[in-house]
């Protein structure tokens, strides 16, 4: 299922009342469209994949803020010819990425183990942290598996050729793994959600089997930091892991709010990781967390961003300032800004048709007209890419100058 695709079905079923995780009845929690947080012991390979066991690059980090400071990559087909995944394309932004948004580790997320691979070893290239996360919806358990254990080996292999590497065995599970909750898609199982057709507690137990098939496969393949892609809330035994994570969009006019909320993932004493988090591109927007996407009116022939919505960079680029320092602070291991770009999502002159008003990326997709992205669309950095550069290019002066400094 594409980002359109899910979006337009979402918007349809009224899916902006879905905040928070049905599962635990916790409200105010936001779940993002597309689908972390601690630093602890990982896996040591010559202890079998066993979570626990030491590993370098999942140390515990108090008092030196973020080890890892990066953004989410997509590796997917697109909804049009010129909009999906490009390894040429890929290659250039990979570049900018480390060299000019200074980030020292990158999400590949998505489905295609090609594509993933490809992404990652040319992040790893240019001397970057990766993680893998396989995102295969809507098809049957098996071929999840599957596509994850196919993920992991290749993971592996370039974990066993020195990279610095994590695996993330999916992402929100209850929405795009049939069988948790009814239906044939995830547009589906929220509507049911909403109408109340589904089993919070046979829900539970189904995710629960599932997470412990996915931490399994994952162990079977890859013997370096395992972690999962949980939404906020969500109930999951962090003791298959070795990393706690989690998708996490909330607001707080007080800063405070955040180290509150974030605090109870300590508990595991493991790595906590933010491998999610940002905002998208209007007034108002980081009230509206992860549902900050639906404002967009799919039901018109031409989608529209809805009356009264002011189109604002600068709320997305202070937002994420804030809460990026608000990580250092709290010395998590990890902060995954989602995300580099949304190819589908173009920017445009006319507010009402500007679809990049309810993107969450750094930057903006420039297509080569209106309608219709030719392969010589490009993208252009938003305020919120300048904010985070700054952020990520100081945070990386200061490693370098403490004893230890460096990821």
């Amino acid at each position: 299922m594409t980002r359109g695709t899910f979006l337009t079905g979402a918007a349809a079923v009224g899916a902006g009342a879905l905040v928070g995780t049905a599962l635990t009845g916790q409200a105010g929690a936001a779940t993002s469209a597309r689908a972390g947080t601690h630093p602890a012991p990982a896996t040591d390979p010559r202890a079998g994949g066993r979570p626990g066991a030491a590993h370098a690059d999942a140390r515990t980090t108090t008092g030196r803020g973020l080890v890892h400071r990066g953004v989410m990559y997509e590796c997917e087909d697109g909804e049009r010819r010129h909009t999906g995944w490009n390894r040429a394309r890929m290659r250039s932004d990979m570049r900018a990425i480390r060299q000019d948004l200074h980030a020292n580790s990158v999400v590949a997320f998505g489905t295609g183990v090609e594509r993933l691979t490809a992404t990652a070893r040319e992040a790893v290239e240019h001397g970057m942290h990766v993680w893998f996360q396989p995102r295969m919806a809507d098809v049957p358990e098996r071929e999840i598996l599957d596509h994850l254990a196919e993920t992991g080996r290749q993971a592996e292999l370039l974990r066993r050729q020195g990279a610095r590497v994590y695996l993330s065995v999916g992402c929100e599970f209850v929405l795009f793994v049939p069988g948790i909750v009814p239906g044939a898609n995830a547009v589906e199982r929220i509507e049911n959600m909403l109408k109340g057709n589904w089993d919070p507690a046979a829900a539970q137990r189904k995710l629960k089997r599932f997470i412990g098939l996915a931490a399994k496969t994952g162990r079977r393949v890859f013997h370096g930091p395992l972690t999962y892609g949980s939404a906020h809330g969500d109930q999951v035994d962090w003791d298959l892991f070795d990393l706690v994570s989690v998708n996490y969009y909330s607001y707080f006019a007080d800063p405070r709010g955040y180290a509150k909320e974030l605090t109870p993932y300590r508990k595991w004493g493991k790595p906590v990781a933010i491998t999610e988090c940002g905002t998208c591109t209007f007034e108002g927007a980081p009230e509206a967390g992860g549902m900050g996407w639906d404002i967009v009116d799919y039901s018109k022939p031409k989608p529209e961003v809805r009356k009264g919505v002011r189109r604002s960079e600068h709320t997305q680029a202070q937002y994420l300032g804030q809460v990026l320092n608000v990580f250092e602070q709290l010395d998590l291991h990890a902060a995954m800004v989602y995300q580099f770009v949304t190819s589908d999502a173009p920017h445009r002159r006319a507010r009402r048709h500007d679809l990049d008003i309810a993107s969450y990326s750094l930057t903006k997709a420039i297509w080569k007209t209106e309608d219709h992205p030719t392969a010589r669309w490009h993208w252009e950095p938003k305020e919120s890419f300048h904010a985070v550069a700054r952020h990520f290019a100081h945070a990386e002066r200061r490693d370098r100058v403490r004893p230890g400094g460096g990821a």
